[in-house]
């Protein structure tokens, strides 16, 4: 059985009829002779957040486990919406969640990692369905508990299922149609990459580039799975860049809610650093005239988890944006406080890389765009009430 596998991110989905728009797309891949279809989705944009608030803003000790399977539901809105649009076109279509994908993790809440896979439930839904709806960024343990796999790690379900499914290839669908030299939003003369590197693409998504998630594509290399990444428009569907073995390019990333850990000692910072490095995390060793310091620029709530239990007492955090610039194999990491001024910042660097390039018209874009309908469950204490 062909299978082809497409992930579509919260950007995909602004407004409730983009999900009518993603399940056109899905019926003109059939149509045009494609056998079965799996679609990852993320929550619709904002979402994620806006769960976040409410639970802390209901408990702010809520457990790990706990924050998890809320978070969850962002995503699992997400395929109930895509099912009930791809459905209303006569399409045979069912929606599964973290609890039936087949993906086993441990149990390290907020960023788990995949302990093993089975790829029968899919397979099943897929004999009997044209269109299987897959919640991203889900899974469970091996207690059956619901994990959460990290934000915007949707790509990773994307790439295991294409993986287990043994498929070669997996789409990724944003609003932007491929990796750049830098986000277009921030830096306008960002330059698309056609061809990139598992490995020069997973260094950027490590430091602050958001197009693909840096385990999907590690994951993706591991498992010999080309990625394609791809920008669903009016004209169709759009090919940006196809993540393979092979492709290089300079770049500048901008990781707007890093976190900078200073330790007294460097034996402290050393203490911390082994702990992180035990989990993979993206961390950048930094230092002041009389501080030792850890940048980290992904999966913060989960490595200042990890921070606690190092126990370190002479210990400070500092939220910063960090400016990556990554020409291989070295990369110069600044730490700026202000946002816009770390973008001017980026803006110079990715002049001196490519002097006098001219990019495509994306416009400016200084936060992620949230969807104004993704309050359609939760709102966050500070939000307006009805006034019944």
């Amino acid at each position: 059985m062909s299978v082809t596998v497409l992930k579509f991110g919260g950007s995909s989905f602004l407004d409730p009829e983009d999900y009518r728009r993603v399940a056109g797309h899905l019926a003109e891949r059939l149509a045009a002779g494609e056998n079965k279809i799996v679609a990852v989705v993320s929550a619709m944009s904002g979402i994620t957040a806006n769960l976040k608030a409410v639970m802390l803003g209901i408990n702010k000790q809520a457990s790990p486990s706990n924050l998890d399977a809320a978070l969850a539901t962002g995503e699992m809105l997400s395929t109930y919406l895509l099912e009930a649009a791809i459905n209303r076109l006569g399409i045979s279509v069912l929606s599964l969640n973290g609890y039936s994908l087949g993906i086993r993790t441990n149990s390290d809440f907020g960023r788990a990692s995949i302990e093993c896979v089975d790829p029968g439930p899919i397979k099943a839904a897929l004999q009997k369905h044209d269109v299987v709806v897959a919640a991203g960024a889900q899974a469970v343990d091996q207690s059956g508990n619901l994990t959460f796999l990290g934000r915007n790690s949707s790509d990773l379900t994307a790439v295991i299922i294409a993986s287990m499914l043994g498929e070669q290839t997996c789409e990724i669908y944003s609003d932007v149609p491929g990796v750049y030299t830098a986000d277009p939003y921030l830096v306008p003369e960002a330059q698309l990459i056609p061809e990139i590197a598992y490995a020069t693409i997973a260094q950027m998504s490590r430091h602050g580039a958001k197009v693909l998630h840096h385990r999907a594509v590690e994951y993706a290399e591991k498992h010999a799975l080309t990625v394609v990444c791809k920008s669903l428009t009016s004209d169709g569907a759009v090919t940006g860049t196809i993540v393979t073995g092979h492709g290089d390019a300079h770049s500048v990333t901008v990781a707007q809610d890093a976190a900078v850990i200073w330790c007294a000692t460097l034996a402290e910072r050393d203490n911390i650093l082994a702990l992180l490095n035990r989990h993979d995390m993206s961390v950048i060793c930094v230092e002041d005239k009389s501080r030792a310091g850890i940048c980290i620029t992904n999966d913060v709530d989960f490595a200042m988890r990890l921070a606690k239990v190092a126990n370190t007492r002479s210990v400070s955090i500092e939220s910063k944006t960090a400016v990556t610039e990554l020409v291989a194999p070295v990369l110069h990491v600044h730490l700026e406080g202000d946002y816009e001024r770390a973008i001017f910042l980026a803006r110079q660097i990715h002049e001196r890389m490519y002097p006098g390039s001219i990019g495509e018209p994306f416009g400016t874009r200084m936060a992620i765009p949230r969807s104004p309908f993704s309050s359609l469950l939760v709102r966050a204490n500070n939000a307006p009430r009805d006034s019944q």
